[in-house]
């Protein structure tokens, strides 16, 4: 049997694996774009409430997605059988798209007079989703590394799956705007359906790249019995220590949070700086997916000749933080469209390449302690990930009821006004400026650095 480092994989396989994109994609584009405005606009619930419920799922995530990352981390009876990450992928799939769809069907009671009930369903239905997308997602993510560990391999398969999830991305970001109506309720449930019914039909074709390798499911179990187990607590205090992980999850998390709050502000530029309708949402919509069609072979190219995984974040981070201060200046919407557009070029770069830097961090981690712990490094990050959904309400709620943002109403004031401003541009560029430092000034993985710990990996045999 040759190395397990060496296994190669079918371009259909890739391509069935990577299809998983497109789920990840529109679930989340879709609650991105709309889980904000929906509530407060639509709905009519305080930016304050909404943006505690949003938090405390964050704080729920906090305990799920390492838990879960922890004990998916280890066989059970079923995973020589069935593999080690291919049945809570599937278990956790259906009872994803179920409780997605809950988010958009709140009781139908007024919010200004009953709050607490819309609050206290908001709060419960993402915590319900949140549980069943860690399960799907944690597993889905960690089998990424273990499946494909190469670097042809992974370049081949980042690649298929940002054109794969970018066609995710098209999904959400022109679905809504073409079946939503400001105003009309009934729209979002009937969004939300057209969403899981689609990503229902993904299922199957995920099938065959989501099923574990043989050879590497048995080499897991063997290694499992022969090494001690590690308690929970322990496990979180090594990964703390490991100081790449924590720079690529600073920069990760500030990443989301400023792409959060910009893409999370285009309905509300849109409803109350262009006073337009769903209409103009398509064209901006638009404009972002053309740019990121635009910019990612650009990225891809520069960082196949480079070979500097962590270059090519630094140099798209320096352009992403550099063009969202922008928006914040702009008023115009043919400049808004342009502004939309180069930015989309400059988030394709760490759109691209921030899961393959992620991979060379979990291949730094195995080659230090000779464990694999995909799942658990996984559910750390999809914590930072959704704490970035927490920054973001936070900033959502402090500025917008400090000037005066008005739930529920069609015209807001000049004060009002500017603070979505702030919210799509300055205020998230100088958050992802902090994650962005400290990235530059402790994230180490050079090419040669990699080049060492893949030779590490061959050598431990894991």
């Amino acid at each position: 049997m040759s190395e397990i480092s060496e296994i190669q994989h079918s371009k259909k396989i890739m391509a069935s694996y990577s299809s998983g994109f497109f789920v990840n994609e529109v679930i989340q584009g879709v609650l991105l774009f709309l889980l904000f405005f929906f509530y407060i606009v639509e709905i009519g619930l305080s930016p304050w409430l909404t943006g505690l419920a949003v938090i405390i799922y964050t704080i729920w995530d906090a305990f799920n997605d390492p838990l879960i990352g922890y004990l998916t981390d280890r066989p059970f009876r079923f995973t020589k059988k069935w593999g080690r990450r291919f049945p809570w992928i599937i278990f956790g799939f259906v009872p994803m798209l179920i409780s997605f769809i809950l988010v958009f069907t709140p009781p139908n009671v007024n919010a200004q007079e009953q709050p607490w009930i819309i609050f206290g369903w908001l709060t419960f239905t993402l915590c319900l989703f949140d549980t069943c997308e860690t399960l799907f997602t944690t597993n889905y993510f960690s089998l990424y590394p273990d499946k494909f560990r190469t670097n042809e391999e992974r370049r081949k398969v980042s690649a298929m799956s940002i054109y794969i999830g970018f066609i995710g991305v098209v999904f959400a970001a022109l679905l809504p705007p073409m079946i939503v109506e400001f105003g009309n309720l009934g729209t979002y449930l009937l969004m939300a359906l057209v969403c899981i019914s689609v990503n229902f039909i993904c299922l199957f074709l995920m099938l065959p790249g989501v099923r574990d390798d043989k050879d590497t499911v048995e080499n897991f179990i063997l290694k499992f019995k022969e090494r001690e187990k590690e308690p929970l607590f322990k496990t979180l205090k090594t990964a703390s220590k490991h100081k790449s992980f924590v720079a690529f999850l600073l920069i990760y998390m500030l990443y989301l949070t400023l792409t959060n709050m910009v893409q999370g502000s285009f309905y509300f530029w849109i409803a109350f700086i262009r006073g337009g309708d769903v209409s103009d949402v398509l064209y901006v919509m638009l404009m972002f997916l053309f740019g990121s069609v635009a910019g990612i072979p650009l990225w891809y190219y520069y960082n196949k000749k480079s070979g500097d995984n962590r270059k090519t974040m630094l140099y798209s981070g320096i352009a992403l933080i550099s063009l969202t201060v922008f928006f914040s200046v702009i008023i115009d919407f043919t400049a808004f469209l342009l502004l939309t557009f180069i930015w989309a070029m400059a988030l394709g770069g760490f759109w691209t390449f921030y899961y393959v830097v992620f991979s060379d961090v979990i291949d730094e981690s195995i080659a230090e302690t000779g464990i694999r712990r995909e799942g658990f490094y996984h559910g750390i990050r999809r914590f930072f990930g959704n704490l970035a959904r927490a920054i973001q309400a936070f900033y959502f709620a402090v500025v917008l009821e400090l000037t005066g943002f008005r739930e529920g109403a069609t015209v807001q004031t000049a004060l009002a006004k500017t603070g979505i401003l702030l919210l799509i541009g300055i205020i998230p560029a100088i958050t992802m400026s902090v994650g962005f430092i400290i990235f530059w000034r402790v994230y180490d993985i050079t090419p040669e650095k990699s080049k060492t710990i893949k030779e590490k990996l061959k050598q431990l045999k894991i």
